[in-house]
């Protein structure tokens, strides 16, 4: 890690308490309880809502040893904000005080669940566990408990007091806190390996998920024996699809200790899957799920398993008793609902209706059983309500969303702006070439997968799955630190040197080499990838791109039906997404300008009426002979980790082309984000 220190932006939960809650606070450090609360309850006439300031009230209370007031005072905070570890802590003083030791243990452990580095919560639960009897055959449930407890008391003691305020700060949330003071120590502590490790999760919550991968890399090279540090590694290339690695990495840590049936072989599990070891994955799942059997989020994982490689009975199996074991587990019903198959059980909706309605549920619960919900009431014809629920799962994932309309405008006029035809005339002849790589790329539910599917059903084809390699040289070639003018991405690639393209490119096929056979060519199908297209044309000139691309309010409205489980966050919103579309549709005819007959335009209503012309369309432009198998697509045995898993195995229909007319009445925020041009009828485009 440099002296400087990645950067990257942050945001925050609203401001820090009022100067009257820390006059309080520091009341109450002198042993002024009375003044305290005095001045508390003037301020909270006020600003009622404020947190900070009734759960210092609360604290005032205890110090007069008013228990009860306390406790009822800290019931309205946990209501308001349920993960505010420093307010269960004080749930479980009062407790103690009056010599409620079930209750006081209870609190206790939701404090440590909620914020780890509160270490008199952990000091407490110590002696509670030491001082008061388990029920009978619970004693090694107890035993483990204290043992955890000790090894986490040893750690916080350890760890610089700096540290133990930046995960406190990142337990509530507070991330701007958090990094200023994790970067003020690592300036003096360049190296050290759990401040690393801090910054690099205050950098995943903030989704820079380079920078964190860049801090845990370092960190495991510092100290290899680091056990958490290479979890936390694996953990985060898993998220951004580095799968080989991640593999690898948690390999290492399971030759360690082969025995363990926890956390590692969870991770070693979920690699093997994304390189393809499925038979592999299916069995460390099992023993992890006959290791926990009330654990409710292994059978949802081996379910996915099961589905990529098409044993959809089986996947569904798993994903019912997920629910079963934990029946407010939104996950499990969505997956169900994604296998775009699975027809919902009058039961099964009056439950899922249950949980949506429960504001005590998990909201990433909620979200998920209203996209759920949505699926059921369309299946069943349902048609208003079913969009009432789309629309509630996708306003619920909107405002926790970071996508920006002006940034999004940014990216594609910088793309413009740079990547002209002179630039490519200019850097002509630079580059890896090499045929092997076949892109497709688009917007997301606008048939991509499909196309892969056809491709990958040829003998000289191997299909990999949605590859990061491309965004992630875009993100290096971005920088950590963004300044106030022009993106440095696109911009550098008028002025790198000309031996850099290449390097570039021969670098994507070593590290793409993992994820394929020994077939000549191989398909990347990263539909963001069509921002990149100049920068793919210059790393391997000889690579092939396919834009797959399907009518505008069909497209836009299958992807605001879906939840994804990972970035597409313009998706959230019918304006957003409209948007999107347009934006997307701008970039690709600048490419049509700029690179004539370097991208093959195939749109996924004309694959649905003649599958065979299509099919030889897009095997000449690859440069393939014809293989009927291409025309059989359905019946090729592969890994499809996409949402659209089913429904490539089946043979061609129309019966998803026009799905969106019946929502029309309501998709008139997304007809004006995509304009009468394009919501007009189909965008046809070059």
């Amino acid at each position: 890690m440099d002296g400087r220190g990645p950067r990257f932006a942050v945001t925050d939960p609203p401001a820090r308490p009022a100067s009257s809650v820390r006059q309080a606070e520091q009341l109450l450090a002198r042993g002024c309880p009375v003044e305290a609360e005095r001045l508390l309850r003037r301020f909270l006439a006020a600003q009622r809502d404020n947190v900070e300031a009734r759960y210092t009230l609360a604290v005032a209370e205890r110090h007069q040893h008013r228990w009860q007031a306390a406790l009822a005072t800290l019931h309205g905070v946990l209501q308001a904000q349920p993960d505010f570890g420093r307010a269960h802590q004080e749930v479980g003083y009062n407790h103690i005080a009056e010599c409620r030791f079930g209750p006081a243990r209870a609190a206790f452990e939701a404090a440590v669940a909620a914020n780890p580095a509160l270490i008199n919560s952990w000091r407490c639960l110590l002696k509670l566990y030491e001082e008061h009897a388990p029920p009978r055959g619970r004693h090694a449930d107890a035993m483990a408990k204290m043992a955890a407890a000790r090894e986490q008391i040893a750690f916080l003691d350890a760890l610089p007091a700096e540290l133990v305020t930046v995960t406190g700060f990142l337990s509530e949330g507070k991330l701007r806190d958090a990094e200023r003071v994790c970067k003020r120590f690592l300036r003096e502590n360049k190296t050290h390996v759990e401040g690393m490790r801090l910054l690099a999760e205050i950098a995943t919550r903030d989704k820079a998920l380079d920078e964190a991968e860049f801090l845990l890399e370092s960190c495991v090279a510092f100290e290899p024996a680091h056990k958490g540090a290479r979890i936390q590694y694996v953990n985060v290339l898993l998220r951004v699809q580095k799968f080989a690695k991640a593999f690898a990495e948690a390999r290492t840590l399971l030759d360690s200790d082969p025995d363990e049936v926890g956390v590692i072989r969870s991770l070693y599990a979920a690699a093997a899957s994304g390189v393809g070891e499925d038979r592999r994955a299916i069995e460390n799942y099992r023993m992890l799920m006959g290791a926990h059997p009330r654990n409710h989020l292994y059978p949802v994982s081996l379910g996915h398993v099961h589905k990529a490689v098409g044993e959809v009975d089986e996947a569904v199996r798993l994903y019912r008793k997920a629910y079963r074991t934990k029946p407010d587990h939104g996950d499990a019903y969505w997956s169900l609902a994604n296998t775009k198959s699975y027809v919902f059980t009058d039961a099964e909706v009056r439950q899922m209706l249950t949980v949506e309605g429960d504001a005590t549920a998990a909201d990433d619960d909620r979200t998920h059983v209203c996209f759920a919900l949505g699926n059921a009431f369309e299946t069943r014809g349902e048609y208003a309500r079913a969009f009432e629920y789309y629309n509630r799962g996708n306003a619920r994932k909107r405002a926790r969303s970071h996508h920006s309309p002006q940034q999004l405008q940014v990216r594609i006029d910088s793309q413009i702006e740079v990547c002209t035809a002179a630039l490519f005339k200019e850097r002509e002849g630079v580059g890896f070439e090499t045929p092997a790589p076949i892109f497709i790329v688009g917007l997301p539910r606008a048939g991509s997968t499909l196309v892969e599917q056809i491709l990958a059903s040829h003998s000289q084809v191997d299909g990999t799955m949605e590859l990061h390699n491309i965004l992630g040289l875009a993100k290096r070639l971005r920088g950590r630190a963004e300044s106030d003018g022009p993106p440095r991405y696109p911009r550098i690639l008028a002025e790198l040197a000309p031996d850099y393209f290449r390097r570039f490119g021969e670098q994507f096929i070593n590290d793409t080499r993992a994820y394929r056979g020994a077939a000549p060519f191989f398909i990347d199908k990263m539909p963001n990838n069509f921002f990149h297209i100049g920068l793919i044309r210059l790393i391997l000139p000889n690579a092939k791109v396919i834009d797959a691309r399907r009518a505008p309010l069909a497209c836009c409205f299958s992807g605001f039906k879906q939840l994804f489980g990972e970035g597409q966050e313009f998706s959230y919103g019918l304006a957003e997404i409209g948007n999107y579309y347009r934006q997307y549709v701008k970039l690709m005819a600048h490419w049509d300008r700029v690179l004539p007959g370097f991208v093959l335009r195939v749109r996924h209503e004309d694959v649905v009426a003649d599958l065979e012309g299509q099919v030889r369309r897009l095997l000449r432009f690859c440069g393939l002979p014809f293989e009927q198998s291409c025309v059989a697509y359905h019946r090729t045995r592969r890994n499809v980790h996409t949402p659209s898993a089913e429904q490539v195995r089946q043979p061609i229909n129309a019966g998803g082309v026009d799905q969106w007319r019946h929502f029309e009445p309501w998709l008139g925020p997304l007809k004006r984000a995509l304009g009468a041009d394009l919501a007009g009828g189909e965008d046809r485009g070059k």
